[in-house]
């Protein structure tokens, strides 16, 4: 009895090198909405490598990956947009990963749908999600990438309203191929490319 013990070979402490974590709310309602441009970016990478990320653990869905010969903890936070950081922090300190090796995927209302933006660090912009994630880790070194979602129609618009609003049929065309090149990207960031990364996606 309990001389063989149960493998969990997908989560084994120490095996994961990166986390590749996706901004959004976890609910069916906010599946294609503007403020869940970050889950649409691992679902990108999970086609892109043919896995999956069903499997509830730290506070979010979770899937490993193999990219460029690196294994990657790839997470959907079920947290909720503003809490995000207690998921990304689990993981961290469970793999003992420091911030540079977590790459963060998440909406910008400042870029226009069918741009990205790539940094090595830098503040949370304003961002709830970033903010909690900086907030609870006590650092702003995440790599990120940040998805245009396109500023507010005017001024006075409801600024929740406008990324809980779902993507119009000429704006997913455009959001396509920006997911793709965040499945690339991150295929260089984990690597040590990141400056390629930059050169070659940003807008």
């Amino acid at each position: 009895m309990g001389f063989f013990k149960k493998k969990e070979p997908a989560f084994a402490a120490g095996g994961i090198e990166y986390l590749i974590v996706g901004l959004g709310n976890p609910e069916r309602k906010y599946e294609n909405t503007r403020h869940n441009a970050g889950f649409l970016a691992i679902d990108a990478i999970i086609h892109r490598f043919g896995v999956t990320a069903d499997r509830l653990k730290f506070k979010a869905m979770t899937g490993q990956c193999t990219i460029a010969g690196k294994k990657c903890l790839l997470m959907k936070p079920t947290t909720y947009m503003n809490l995000s950081g207690q998921a990304v922090v689990e993981a961290m300190n469970f793999y003992k990963i420091p911030p540079e090796r977590a790459v963060i995927l998440f909406d910008d209302i400042s870029l226009d749908v069918g741009q990205m933006r790539i940094r090595r660090k830098g503040s949370h912009g304003g961002h709830n999600g970033m903010k909690n994630i900086i907030y609870l880790s006590g650092s702003d070194q995440f790599p990120r990438i940040k998805i245009g979602v396109g500023k507010k129609p005017h001024p006075d618009y409801d600024l929740a309203d406008w990324v809980l609003s779902a993507f119009k049929a000429d704006e997913q065309k455009a959001l396509l191929p920006v997911l793709e090149h965040c499945a690339e990207a991150v295929e260089l960031m984990v690597t040590g490319k990141t400056d390629e990364a930059m050169n070659r996606f940003n807008s």
